[in-house]
């Protein structure tokens, strides 16, 4: 029926999909004033080049990938080529903007001597990348150009949907992760030492640590210290801003752990709703069968559109 108006979208959807977008652009709002306010801001080529891996990683491994995974979900009733390449496209996008956060924060440790890949948070994350990239590769291989039989990507699909929801769940975990590292490098802390005759004195407050991947007890000089002097400067120099005591940062930054949380799981619903899935055009079905007649029956072209 040429001319007919496209069928509305099932009841609720579009409420959660117009939820996601505003918790992803909060989400992104809140890393740029944590990283501005606290953090000094973000530069390419000086100290706050390590800045620039959250920023990247938000936006693209959680912000970009949630909304990848959306487009089935928003464009119902578009061609599903050009949904499909969308969906690449988004994808391709998270990606670049995660390598570039990825050699940031290399370049970053190169320039200041901090070893690489030693924490959970670097495993973790590096794995979601990788596997992202391969997700992507394959996806495109049997999707987008597809040349692969019509049974086969059948077969594949189920797992190329699985491992989507997967990852996008591995990438927001990496960066919880991330943020409570660098929450417990950056912010001061303390940590309770009994006071003996030769025990050191901070000339520079008590175990603190100011720069992004300095160790916790950067910035302290030891000095003997007489009897009970210790005492006396330990409490001199307690820092009062400790991750403990609830600091604005340490607010700020946990907040955005809850964002995080809050788009992965609004997204995950609507991918798990199956009345919410994309419906086949009638073309589409039409095109499938004819795809499926070339592919596994005699033909004389013998490949894939």
């Amino acid at each position: 029926m040429d001319g007919a108006p496209p069928p509305a979208s099932p009841a609720g959807l579009s409420a959660y999909v117009a939820v996601s977008q505003l918790l992803g652009l909060t989400l992104l709002a809140t890393t740029g004033a944590w990283l501005g306010r606290y953090r000094g801001g973000v530069a390419w080529h000086s100290p706050l080049q390590f800045n620039v891996h959250p920023l990247c990683m938000v936006l693209g491994m959680v912000f970009l990938q949630g909304d990848a995974l959306l487009v089935y979900r928003v464009f119902r009733h578009e061609a599903k080529r050009s949904t499909k390449a969308l969906h690449a496209l988004l994808h391709g996008l998270a990606l670049l903007i995660a390598l570039i956060g990825i050699v940031a924060v290399f370049e970053s440790h190169r320039t200041k001597s901090i070893p690489n890949m030693y924490s959970l948070h670097s495993w973790c994350g590096m794995a979601a990348f990788v596997l992202y990239l391969l997700q992507w590769l394959l996806g495109c291989g049997f999707f987008l150009l597809p040349r692969a039989s019509f049974s086969l990507r059948s077969r594949y699909k189920p797992q190329h949907v699985f491992f989507g929801i997967a990852l996008f769940a591995l990438s927001i975990a990496a960066c919880l992760l991330g943020i409570t590292e660098m929450l417990l490098f950056n912010i001061k802390w303390v940590t309770e030492l009994s006071p003996t005759p030769d025990s050191p004195i901070p000339s520079k407050g008590l175990f603190q640590s100011h720069g992004a991947e300095s160790g916790p007890c950067a910035g302290s000089v030891a000095t003997k210290s007489p009897p009970g002097a210790f005492v006396a400067a330990a409490a001199e120099s307690l820092p009062r801003d400790s991750y403990s005591h609830f600091v604005p940062e340490g607010v700020l930054a946990n907040t955005l752990g809850v964002l995080l949380v809050a788009f992965g799981l609004v997204v995950a619903y609507v991918l798990t709703r199956d009345d919410w899935k994309r419906p086949p055009l009638a073309e589409e079905m039409a095109l499938s069968m004819d795809f499926k007649t070339l592919t596994e029956g005699e033909s004389p072209g013998g490949g894939g559109q």
